[in-house]
């Protein structure tokens, strides 16, 4: 029996199913905009190249600002010479690395912040400001909060300024927040995250979600001068440059038994000369203005280093001496 004469037969119409088609049209719908879909960074040096470098890796849009052209080259060269390192330990494809350097972009212009929904502010080290150049983080922080949208995050790479002092002067401290990749040491993949005064649970937990985003481990320190990670390093540093005075081992032997012994990656010195010793003097030297105690005041072996210009790997010379790519000479 044909399914049209069973409905007359037995007077049973079937439902007519009236269903809206604008959905299956071509128009563009809304679409909820992932968080941190795209991020900001002011500064892309060492340690801002680093940023960029990771969140790039892990599919976010990147913008960083420089002043000049350049130095946004500078920066572009950093990023590609970390790719390449992942390339050579196989831990990266040629095509894998396009795709990272295409989600990358440098700008002259703050106003191309206006869609991020996190800046973070990583400034160059300037060796003639000891202060780290808090003026001018400050303005940095103004600048983008001009920009920006009123809940997107502002953060500091901080290690030893107060990012309360930068949020001082903004109207929404609240979004305000420390962060410290420790961008000297290679995989070292944890931040340090400081909550301001005024910081709000919301953008702590946000930025908490964005270290899971890039795949860090991540710790909650109180806002202070050298955080944890600085204040164990650096102290470590300088009872390394006394057992050096001393006469007790040499350079290489004290990074020895630090490497094989407990574990450090790279050993005490090279992590220093990393870091570039005018910058490890100068932040010995906040710690020391700010706690007065003299385990912070540097050891006369940085100070001798520091007026030679023997800043280490960016220099070819530090503890030890190095070649143009940064490897140990003898």
């Amino acid at each position: 029996m044909h399914f049209d004469i069973f409905f007359t037969k037995f007077n049973i119409m079937p439902e007519m199913i009236i269903e809206p088609i604008e959905k299956y049209g071509l128009s563009e719908k809304p679409k909820a905009r992932k968080l941190f879909s795209s991020i900001g960074i002011v500064g892309c040096g060492k340690e801002g190249s680093v940023i960029a470098t990771v969140a790039a890796s892990n599919g976010i849009e990147v913008i960083f600002f420089e002043p000049t052209a350049e130095k946004i080259a500078n920066a572009y060269s950093q990023i590609e010479q970390k790719l390449d390192k992942k390339i050579e330990s196989w831990g990266l494809t040629q095509s894998e690395k396009k795709a990272i350097l295409g989600r990358t972009h440098g700008t002259f212009n703050y106003a191309d912040f206006k869609d991020c929904e996190f800046v973070i502010e990583a400034i160059r080290y300037n060796e003639a400001a000891s202060d780290r150049q808090v003026g001018a983080r400050k303005e940095v922080f103004k600048t983008i909060e001009s920009i920006v949208s009123p809940d997107a995050i502002i953060a500091s790479n901080v290690s030893t300024v107060v990012v309360t002092e930068l949020a001082a002067e903004l109207k929404h401290q609240e979004r305000c927040i420390g962060l410290h990749f420790l961008a000297n040491v290679p995989n070292s993949e944890i931040i340090e995250i400081v909550r301001g005064q005024n910081t709000s649970n919301e953008t702590y937990d946000k930025v908490c979600r964005f270290a899971k985003l890039i795949h860090y481990n991540y710790v909650n320190v109180e806002e202070s001068s050298g955080l944890v990670s600085l204040r164990l390093f650096l102290t470590q540093l300088n009872e390394a440059c006394g057992i050096l005075m001393e006469g007790i081992s040499n350079v290489a032997d004290i990074d020895h038994v630090l490497s094989v012994g407990f574990g450090h990656r790279l050993g005490i010195f090279r992590s220093a000369d990393q870091m570039g010793i005018e910058k490890v003097v100068s932040l010995l030297q906040n710690l020391y203005d700010e706690y007065g105690a003299v385990k912070y005041k540097p050891s006369p072996v940085l100070l001798r280093l520091l007026r030679a210009k023997h800043y280490g790997i960016s220099r070819g010379q530090g503890f030890y001496k190095y070649d143009e790519k940064g490897n140990i000479i003898g």
